[in-house]
């Protein structure tokens, strides 16, 4: 039987993206049904020289280490195999992430990072050139890593984290300055998880994207992402707001999206067929290795489970974590 997850299909054999047979279902399973199998480690480790990760509910959550996960990467490393990190996560600037992997004792460095605020930037400066634009500011709904990262690519950023953007929650805020204190340079909105979004800054974002010719950018539309509390309200539930009140969609740069691709891909060469990306996520990490013509991986400790998968959106493997690679890698 082959290693991969199966193809959720009641027709005859046929091959799956990559040329390898699928079983048919048995006779007795609903049409609808699907059938995901567990792969084979070894076939996975085999069959790739560079692996590309997300991060949060495939290495961690929050700051709790996926078990395995770090004797797992050093192993991959040791076999020669090129490592990456793909993450939506915008909270975080990727010296900040640097910082973090340190802190958990994997080696990375920070140019093996890549998140939807290194790419947002990377894409805000060189495709968009705002700095080069009459109005070359950008309206931030988002923490200081994305800050961090516009900066260091030219962008002059307002709002985000600063403290007259973030007024006290015991008070009701002064919203007569909302159209009063307007920059008139202000020529996006960017969006991204913010832990301190308040109902001013949401405003003040909202009377920017008024203006039709204004950007508006997001890192990612993520509903959710997994923390060590549990599941909660992502960067895509911020901006949610933005959307459904300006009835515009924002350019939406982290995974899936290929301007996801064009940040990794320019800083990394990537083996032709020998690529995998592993990920937790149906919609965001295996759509976007997909998108990209890589293998796939999906891994059941974050938020995908099995009864997730569909023929549309399978996976070319399936595993419990990560950690299930390392019997392979130390055989």
């Amino acid at each position: 039987m082959d290693a991969r997850t199966t193809t959720l299909s009641t027709e005859s054999t046929a091959p799956t993206r990559q040329g390898t047979p699928v079983a048919p279902l048995a006779p007795s399973a609903p049409k609808s049904a699907p059938i995901v199998t567990l792969s084979d480690p070894k076939t996975i480790v085999d069959s790739y020289d560079a692996f590309l990760f997300d991060c949060d509910g495939v290495l961690w959550h929050g700051d709790r280490l996926v078990p395995g996960a770090k004797d797992m990467l050093a192993a991959l490393r040791a076999r020669g195999k090129t490592v990456l990190f793909i993450t939506n996560n915008a909270t975080k600037s990727r010296e900040e992430y640097k910082t973090k992997f340190d802190k958990l004792g994997i080696a990375a460095e920070a140019t093996e990072i890549h998140t939807s605020a290194s790419a947002t930037a990377r894409y805000v400066a060189s495709v968009l050139k705002l700095s080069e634009q009459a109005r070359p500011k950008a309206y931030i709904v988002g923490m200081e890593g994305l800050e961090i990262e516009l900066r260091n690519a030219g962008i002059e950023c307002i709002g985000g984290s600063d403290p007259a953007h973030n007024p006290s929650m015991t008070t009701p805020p002064d919203l007569t300055t909302v159209h009063d204190s307007m920059d008139d340079k202000v020529g996006a909105v960017i969006c991204g998880l913010d832990t301190r979004v308040n109902y001013l800054k949401l405003a003040r974002a909202f009377a920017y994207l008024q203006n039709p010719e204004t950007h508006f950018v997001a890192t990612n539309i993520d509903a959710t992402y997994p923390h060590s509390s549990g599941l909660l309200p992502g960067a895509g539930s911020v901006s949610a707001m933005l959307r459904y009140s300006t009835k515009r969609e924002p350019l939406a740069i982290g995974k899936p999206s290929s301007a996801m691709w064009d940040a990794v891909r320019v800083s990394a060469k990537l083996p032709q067929g020998r690529t995998l990306m592993v990920g937790d996520r149906l919609d965001t990490d295996i759509a976007f290795g997909k998108s990209g013509g890589v293998g796939t991986l999906l891994v059941l400790s974050g938020i995908a489970s099995t009864a997730d998968v569909t023929p549309a959106n399978a996976p070319d493997y399936v595993l419990n974590s990560v950690a299930d690679l390392l019997s392979a890698l130390q055989a």
